[in-house]
């Protein structure tokens, strides 16, 4: 779900002006006019007043010059984040997450609490433009919690929204909905309509994305209320919620109408917006049966995607193809410009999934905290979409699990779980249920384990297989353990995920008290026969 509290797009890119590095790290803020003046000018950028998106840079820029001037390190690092925040916002996430990771390292090692508050802020929607909201979510919470209380309250409510964003985009919509409150609360007490719009805009799209199309179409009428108030017209972003809106209520010609002319409208400052507007629109037409224009403003959605960061909205103007040759009777074109897609989003995946990496292992090694090293180290260690232990852990773990159980002569039952049919249930229905799916079974896995005193842990190999390593449980119990494993996940309650289509696993159990000499691999592969086997005699079933 995209963070909609944006102003206009940028074309121009100043240089960041370069890090003051011979300077002392406790330099304070001279006591002078031009202190003060700098500090109010800042508190004025990062609260993004006004949408000339060229006129912040610049100002950015003179800050950044007059605080290197000045020789204070704290105002220079606020400049610099802002810089690095349009570049973010126009798409360059790699390099802005650079700036803010090495800002926020700074903060961290001279404890300069504003600061941190801020490069928590800038990290979360960095993260949030990955994909990882878990990440996105806890630095989002460090960013309210750090702010200080004098910040001014259009700042307040900006880290207010960010919070509610990703507290929704994990999954807790009505924790979300109080942070909205309050940062609307706030608005109205200040007498800020623009940051009312901010609030009511990203909590119109978030009940959209929650499914609660009569509540959001309330919103949408305080939108109009407040867009009439503050006497201009919707920007593209707010056009882009309002017409989602409309669509979801089935109210297709109204979508188009206020996306019609969108090429009028002011635009906020995200490189994407217009793209994913004229999806919209182009959905909208589709929908109203209106090929043609919905033809035209699928071409105007690609061409609007100029970057290789507008990858996301390339792929589902892709996937919005395949529905508009489908809806035209070209089922062939359709078929083929799906597979096109299937492949695109796919690509796209595993680019998301890089970025990632590359972000934490920047995070890793800016991160001088024993604290933070080991955290990192830890989720380095576990799967991002299930939360649980990943391949490179088990390398780690297992052989130490194996070598105390075999120079103790206690048992070690492991098993290799894998799900039935998993291709179906992406192909059959989309890859966003086939994670759910993912998440559901491994948290049935997690819950099946002994008590958190043992050595016991599931972990996800990769794709739809997992392993369960039980030390200590007997042979004889194991194949009981198992059994009750794969009921509990075929009597899940899966109709609404999966509706008609059942999921089962199959289990490879093996169950011993090893050798000295057993190596991992000899186990694994033991494992993996049985696995085969089960999967041959029928799927649904334990082989141990």
């Amino acid at each position: 779900m995209p963070f909609r509290s944006r102003t206009l797009r940028f074309a121009a890119r100043l240089p960041i002006v370069s890090l003051v590095s011979k300077l002392s790290p406790d330099v304070v803020a001279r006591p002078s006019g031009l202190a003060v003046t700098l500090a109010s000018e800042l508190d004025d950028l990062e609260n993004h007043q006004g949408h000339d998106v060229d006129a912040i840079l610049v100002r950015a820029a003179e800050a950044a010059w007059a605080a290197e001037a000045l020789g204070d390190l704290v105002l220079l690092r606020r400049a610099q984040l802002v810089q690095a925040d349009m570049r973010q916002r126009n798409g360059s996430v790699g390099a802005a997450a650079r700036i803010f990771l090495t800002i926020h390292a700074w903060a961290d090692r001279y404890d300069c609490r504003p600061l941190s508050a801020r490069s928590h802020f800038h990290l979360a929607l960095t993260y949030h433009y990955l994909g990882d909201h878990a990440a996105s979510l806890e630095h989002s919470l460090s960013s309210v919690e750090l702010l200080e209380d004098t910040a001014p309250a259009g700042l307040r409510i900006i880290y207010l929204v960010r919070l509610a964003n990703s507290l929704a985009e994990c999954g807790s919509i009505h924790a979300a909905r109080e942070r909205y409150e309050q940062a609307e609360q706030l608005a109205v007490a200040s007498g800020d309509l623009t940051r009312r719009m901010l609030v009511l805009n990203n909590l119109a799209y978030t009940e959209i994305e929650a499914g609660h199309t009569g509540v959001a179409q309330q919103i949408a009428e305080r939108m109009h209320a407040t867009v009439r108030a503050l006497g201009r017209e919707f920007l593209v972003i707010e056009r882009d919620t309002i017409a989602n809106v409309r669509i979801s209520v089935g109210d297709f010609a109204g979508a188009e109408r206020i996306l019609a002319d969108i090429q009028d409208a002011p635009r906020w400052f995200e490189a994407h917006d217009v793209a994913d507007a004229r999806l919209t629109l182009a959905t909208a037409q589709r929908r109203l049966g209106a090929l043609d224009r919905a033809q035209a403003s699928l071409d105007r959605c690609r061409a609007a995607c100029t970057s290789d960061d507008q990858g996301p909205a390339r792929v589902r103007a892709m996937a919005e193809q395949a529905e508009l040759y489908a809806a035209g009777g070209e089922y062939a074109a359709a078929f083929e410009e799906y597979k096109r897609f299937h492949a695109a989003a796919e690509d796209l995946r595993s680019q998301q999934q890089e970025a990632r990496a590359r972000t934490r292992q920047a995070i890793f090694e800016t991160a001088e905290a024993r604290r933070d090293a080991e955290r990192y180290r830890e989720q380095a260690r576990r799967d991002p979409l299930t939360g649980l232990y990943n391949r490179r852990f088990v390398d780690e773990r297992l052989p130490q699990i194996m070598s105390a159980a075999a120079a103790a002569g206690t048992p070690l039952t492991v098993a290799l779980v894998d799900l039935d049919h998993f291709k179906r249930i992406n192909d059959t229905l989309s890859h966003d249920v086939g994670d759910r799916v993912l998440v559901a079974v491994a948290d049935l896995l997690a819950g099946a384990l002994p008590g958190r005193d043992t050595d016991a842990f599931a972990a996800r190999m990769g794709g739809e297989e997992f392993l369960v390593v039980l030390p200590g449980l007997a042979p004889a119990d194991a194949r009981p353990w198992l059994e009750s494993l794969r009921h509990a996940v075929r009597d899940h309650p899966w109709s609404p995920v999966t509706g008609e289509l059942p999921v089962t696993v199959s289990i490879g159990g093996v169950a011993v008290v090893p050798a000295p000499d057993e190596d991992q691999a000899a186990l694994l592969a033991e494992a993996d026969r049985h696995l085969y086997v089960a999967k041959r005699t029928g799927r649904d079933r334990v082989v141990c």
